[in-house]
């Protein structure tokens, strides 16, 4: 008499993912496919986009919403804020990430506990450039926090590079996040150019010392995204050479040249990205008929907020984009 085997699913865990989108039916549903079996609950913010993506979302099961883009942070936070997020815990994911398994059962492990000893978890992302992993330079490890409970954390109002601000205690996992953008270096570039804009105006405030309240803290020995923002902030108001500055450290102190061929393209490609901001920067302050001006319809030196809201709508930024560099 022969018994059946029945593999009973573990339970789902008492976690919502937030997944933002633009156009993304290249990088959606391996992103989806990551977190539909164990996520208690998948919900998909999208920008009003103009291919698949809503088709993908909803073939994978996952909720699908749609809200007109403003700022990253405003998106993220209207999500918090507007959807039926039921659990205790929440993770974002871009399009173009991925969980990986050994990172699934690291929160499994986690969630599934009586208590979560913190309120949020900073994740390391493994960087994907022309299909190749990083595992050195200025990006790794790419430290993001981005696993929560729901009601202590918050965006701060950042046009490009936001942060998530959430109550200690914070702690890190230990596994991996997979950063691996389909779409291809046409796409790299456009959004590049569309952050280097946003990028250039954030200088601006940062080299005034305007800053708004809710902001991510710069310190030097601050957590790696607050060391990161203090670097940045000391480079806008007193580095000459900044863009070389950042290759020369992406390259040889951080030994980005170990990844070989792919390890210089990016570390030049991210030495030209910081070039671009600063020809930026100073054609805002040279130059007030730049079009960067007259798309915005006012001078960098009205209401910061306002500016970087008005520059993220006028490029198109929205989630048209899906990678953090900073």
């Amino acid at each position: 008499m022969s018994r059946e085997n029945h593999v009973v699913a573990p339970p789902k865990l008492p976690l919502t993912v937030l997944v933002l989108t633009y156009n993304e039916e290249r990088n959606l549903r391996a992103a989806l496919d990551s977190v539909a079996d164990w996520a208690q609950a998948v919900w998909v913010v999208d920008s009003i986009s103009t291919d698949r993506t809503r088709e993908i979302a909803l073939e994978s099961g996952a909720g699908f919403v749609q809200h007109p883009f403003e700022t990253h942070a405003a998106q993220k936070n209207w999500a918090l804020d507007n959807l039926p997020i039921s659990t205790e815990w929440v993770l974002f994911l871009d399009a173009d990430e991925r969980v990986s398994v050994e990172l699934r059962e690291e929160i499994r492990s986690l969630l599934s506990a009586t208590r979560a000893p913190c309120n949020g978890y900073y994740i390391a992302m493994i960087n994907h450039f022309m299909g190749e992993p990083l595992y050195h330079g200025a990006w790794h490890p790419d430290w993001r926090l981005l696993l929560f409970r729901r009601n202590r954390g918050r965006f701060e109002e950042r046009a490009v590079h936001e942060h998530l601000m959430v109550e200690p205690p914070l702690a890190r996992l230990k596994h991996y996040l997979i950063h691996d953008d389909r779409k291809g270096l046409e796409r790299y570039f456009d959004r590049h150019n569309i952050y280097s804009t946003m990028e250039a105006f954030e200088g601006l405030r940062e080299r005034s010392g305007r800053s708004a309240d809710g902001m991510l803290s710069a310190r030097p020995l601050g957590t790696a995204p607050e060391r990161r923002r203090w670097l940045k902030r000391l480079a806008y108001r007193y580095a000459i050479g900044r863009p070389l500055l950042r290759f020369g450290y992406s390259y040889f102190w951080k030994r980005g040249f170990l990844d070989g061929r792919v390890g210089f393209r990016y570390c030049v490609l991210q030495m030209f990205y910081d070039y671009q901001v600063s020809l930026k920067m100073m054609e805002l302050q040279r130059d007030p008929a730049s079009p960067m001006h007259a798309r915005l319809k006012g001078p960098a030196s009205s209401d910061p907020a306002k500016v970087l809201a008005d520059v993220a709508k006028a490029t198109d930024a929205g989630q048209r984009s899906g990678e953090a560099l900073g």
